[in-house]
């Protein structure tokens, strides 16, 4: 599959890394593709990477999301899944750009005839991509309103070594907003490992222990 990933900082190089050896086309797409050729993964402009894909991935910080994708225009984007994983966060890291919504509804706002899949954002780059380097299974959540690119971003987590039993789809996009307010969590959690490579498990209760079996 064409993968073109808007971004070229850690995140998205861990991701272009990981689908490459699944073997994906991916292409990585940069504001500035001329001051990136310290990469090793190829590197064009964000329109170009957009042209290139059959499915899109954003991980561009969140506050800039918004206006990257205005620059590459909506008919460019029409009919190509995305798959979002920024956060916006204020300068300082303790503040939501988007308190009351998330960066993955605007989007879907703003581009109704692009399908917006947000996932991946409640973790780092590393247990992304790696998932098997934690310590047991974990979950990764999907939000959006459109089957089959929550399908196509399901087949892609598979790929990324994310089994079907570690998705959990959480309904549509407007519950993009939790996986994006964890956010504070995430960094509270970090604090109080010391590391920012961890991932959370939901975990139910065991039938056997349900009175209402």
């Amino acid at each position: 599959m064409r993968i073109g990933i808007l971004g070229s900082g850690n995140v998205a190089r861990a991701l272009a890394h990981g689908w490459r050896t699944a073997g994906h086309d991916v292409l990585l797409g940069s504001r500035r593709p001329g001051e990136r050729t310290d990469l090793d993964l190829p590197v064009a402009a964000l329109n170009e990477a957009a042209a290139h894909a059959e499915v899109l991935v954003n991980a561009t910080p969140g506050t800039a999301t918004l206006d990257l994708l205005h620059s590459i225009g909506a008919p460019a984007l029409s009919g190509t899944p995305l798959i979002d994983i920024g956060i916006g966060l204020s300068d300082d890291y303790t503040e939501l750009a988007h308190p009351n919504s998330s960066l993955a509804e605007q989007i879907q706002e703003a581009f109704p005839h692009t399908p917006v899949v947000k996932t991946l954002c409640t973790m780092d780059s590393t247990a992304m991509t790696a998932p098997h380097t934690l310590d047991g299974p974990s979950t990764v959540f999907l939000s959006g309103n459109d089957v089959q690119a929550k399908a196509t971003t399901g087949r892609l987590l598979t790929d990324l070594g994310w089994p079907v039993s570690s998705q959990l789809d959480i309904g549509g996009i407007t519950t993009a907003r939790g996986q994006e307010h964890f956010a504070l969590l995430f960094m509270g959690i970090a604090n109080g490992l010391g590391s920012h490579t961890f991932n959370i498990k939901v975990v139910t209760r065991s039938p056997a222990q349900d009175p209402h079996e």
